[in-house]
């Protein structure tokens, strides 16, 4: 539903309070406007563009939100450390058409005590959840604010983060949302390492070793397309493999689309996410294919 206006053409509103940024979403929304979102933690790369790109496809005026949440982040994680490059992701929505970039600061998003808060069953029990506590209950609180701050039409999400994606729509369903939950696939590097803002933190040999995960991934996927239906052996092969780079291993299974949970046994018609989680020295590597047999 893209104009047929050039991206530099365009004029990118900068927000940093709800009053405003809510003041200039209803302008849009009463000229009829159909409203795109991308939420977003900044340090913004191809993959975000990406993501932006798909949403002006099926919206007419794009809302980008950065914002590097603490609430996702655990204790021993990298939250200060996160990288911050505002000035350039705001000159990147400028290139992209954005309408209006939220940036608000920490204050603006979280009083200094919440009293209620949201949580999760099941579905973060395995996956990133498994080793992350916390981690998508953090997620669902920024992503409901969004949504109740930006009320869009549509929003965006990428595949990298499929168990976000899931868990997301199932909140949009549960919650009423009235909102299109749309997941972009994953946007790779020429050797197949899905793009990441923590990327940057590998060193040059490291870099080289990284893309290892996807291709594990892959063999998994092919060995799993021509047959295997109890995929627990290549599995074990392939954390070896991977061990031996490196790597160490923080999940790498098969499991079920919808619930997220690991299959021992596949079978036709359904519908799976080959994904894993390695460190690759302190840099947390995340990747996922999707298939249906």
């Amino acid at each position: 539903m893209s104009d047929n206006k050039t991206a530099t053409q365009r004029t990118t509103i900068v927000c940093t309070t709800i009053k405003d940024v809510r003041s200039e979403i209803d302008k849009l929304k009463k000229s009829g406007k159909k409203i795109g979102f991308v939420p977003t933690m900044g340090a913004l790369h191809a993959g975000h563009l990406s993501l932006i790109q798909h949403a002006r496809e099926k919206s007419d005026a794009v809302v980008v939100s950065i914002f590097v949440n603490p609430t996702q982040f655990g204790p021993n994680e990298d939250y200060d450390s996160y990288p911050r490059q505002v000035e350039s992701d705001i000159k990147d929505c400028e290139q992209e058409g954005v309408s209006i970039v939220f940036v608000p600061d920490r204050g603006e998003v979280y009083d200094e005590k919440n009293y209620l808060n949201i949580t999760v069953e099941e579905l973060n029990n395995h996956m990133c959840g498994g080793s992350r506590p916390g981690f998508f209950e953090g997620i669902l609180l920024i992503v409901n604010k969004l949504f109740n701050i930006i009320k869009p039409d549509v929003a965006v999400f990428g595949q990298k983060d499929i168990q976000q994606v899931q868990i997301i729509r199932q909140m949009v369903h549960e919650f009423n949302h009235d909102i299109e939950i749309l997941c972009a696939s994953i946007v790779r590097a020429n050797d197949g390492l899905a793009l990441s803002s923590r990327n940057m933190y590998l060193d040059e040999n490291e870099r080289v070793i990284a893309p290892s995960l996807y291709r594990a991934l892959h063999y998994i996927e092919s060995q799993v397309m021509s047959g295997v239906d109890t995929p627990k052996l290549l599995l074990d092969h392939q954390k070896s493999e991977l061990e031996a780079k490196g790597l160490e291993i923080d999940y790498l299974n098969v499991f079920d689309k919808k619930t997220l949970q690991p299959v021992p046994v596949l079978s036709k018609g359904s519908e799976y996410i080959i994904a894993g989680a390695v460190y690759l020295g302190e840099t947390r590597l995340i990747d996922n294919i999707l298939i249906e047999l």
